[in-house]
């Protein structure tokens, strides 16, 4: 018998085909999602409430229990016939409460949302973000990734090397959240399951305006371990050490015992380098460093030696040569945003480094990664170019 013959995966792509035709929802295979109810959290962050077909469910549940705090879905748009990826981070756990019951949609119908749903929330900027919070109709099924990334509780573990002492009386190690507008959607899963396990938990959100303010206070009237700080950036009454930024002073204000606390981050840049520049403001024993104990969430490019002065705008202008396609272009930032503004189209999906599908094969030249500063070598090797700037001339095998 001829060993390249499975019939049971001919089937099931049968199977898929036809389902897809019947219904944009079913599929045998493939993980979908499908848009209930929207939900505008604040002016400028929006929450989606997505129902999961079955793949998704077998898919998530049978590998991993659902998901974790702090993880993300990548999703799929087809918009004027080009498909567009983007992640976007899961607010809360999978059997945690989250949709709002004074809800006016459902408030007005008094029917329960089916049972199997995730939820993200997301800025109402940008092509995609803009289509799915504003003109994308209800009830619309979309391609997703089963839950993933490694912006997890798991990681506090792996600090654990990095303390100078083991905490006193076996106790779990103290965590400290910062986050900075909607860095804070993937905080309240990762916080939830924190407390959960006993962890000693403080969170710091700097934004113009308070979110998911309910959710912290029931969570604060549940766990006596945890604190949390909502820093309105406009409202002075808010600030700790009588700033709006974050700084050494800032966090000191805390009182945490520095040496045994881990830190998970996300936000924008601006946040980021003010934490790593706070981080080296604060000294540990034994010539330990704070920024061991950081983690940042990996949408954030995170320069872990930038100042606010430091940008892509200081690159120099070099030139990149796709051998395959025998053309070229000039680079002064992103490979893939160069050759965008060149009018060459280059296979990308999530632009930040994570889905890995601009990843192409570099022939020679040096490339720097701008989410760790890292240089390449100058030879082959495969490089993403959403997240790399050419320091020399670059050949791509493109």
């Amino acid at each position: 018998m001829a060993t390249g013959y499975r019939p049971e995966w001919v089937q099931g792509a049968f199977v898929d085909f036809i389902e897809s035709r019947l219904h944009s929802f079913w599929s045998l295979s493939i993980p979908k999602i499908r848009l209930l109810a929207r939900h505008r959290l604040s002016d400028d962050l929006i929450a989606l409430q997505f129902e999961t077909n079955r793949a998704f469910r077998q898919r998530a549940f049978s590998t991993q229990k659902g998901w974790q705090g702090g993880q993300y879905l990548n999703v799929s748009v087809v918009l004027a016939g080009i498909c567009h990826q983007r992640s976007y981070s899961l607010v809360g756990l999978p059997h945690q409460p989250l949709w709002w019951i004074d809800d006016s949609s459902n408030a007005k119908t008094g029917k329960n949302l089916p049972r199997h749903t995730v939820t993200v929330a997301l800025k109402p900027q940008g092509l995609v973000s803009d289509y799915l919070t504003k003109r994308m109709p209800i009830g619309t099924a979309i391609h997703s990734s089963i839950p993933t990334g490694s912006f997890t509780l798991a990681q506090a573990a792996l600090a654990q090397k990095y303390l100078t002492k083991e905490p006193e009386h076996n106790q779990l190690t103290p965590l400290l959240f910062i986050a900075s507008g909607s860095g804070i959607t993937p905080m309240l899963g990762l916080i939830t399951e924190a407390l959960r396990s006993g962890h000693q938990v403080t969170l710091l959100h700097y934004n113009r305006t308070i979110l998911l303010q309910s959710q912290w206070q029931t969570l604060a009237a549940t766990y006596p371990d945890f604190t949390y700080h909502l820093i309105d950036t406009e409202d002075s009454n808010t600030h700790l050490a009588g700033t709006r930024h974050l700084t050494a002073d800032s966090l000191l204000t805390l009182n945490l015992l520095w040496a045994e606390t881990q830190i998970f981050a996300c936000g924008s840049q601006a946040l980021l380098t003010s934490l790593y520049n706070a981080a080296d403001q604060i000294p540990l024993p034994d010539d330990k460093s704070l920024r061991d104990n950081i983690v940042v969430e990996s949408f954030g490019t995170s320069f872990v030696n930038a100042t606010d002065e430091q940008t892509l705008d200081e690159a120099s202008t070099q030139t990149v040569y796709l051998r395959a396609r025998q053309r070229q272009f000039s680079s002064d930032t992103t490979l893939l945003t160069a050759a965008e503004k060149a009018g060459i189209r280059l296979t990308h999906g999530c632009r930040q480094g994570i889905c890995q599908l601009c990843r192409c094969q570099k022939i020679s030249g040096v490339v720097k990664n701008i989410q760790t500063g890292k240089l390449s070598h100058d030879g082959h090797e495969f490089i993403q170019t959403c997240i790399n700037v050419a320091v020399t001339d670059v050949v791509l095998d493109v």
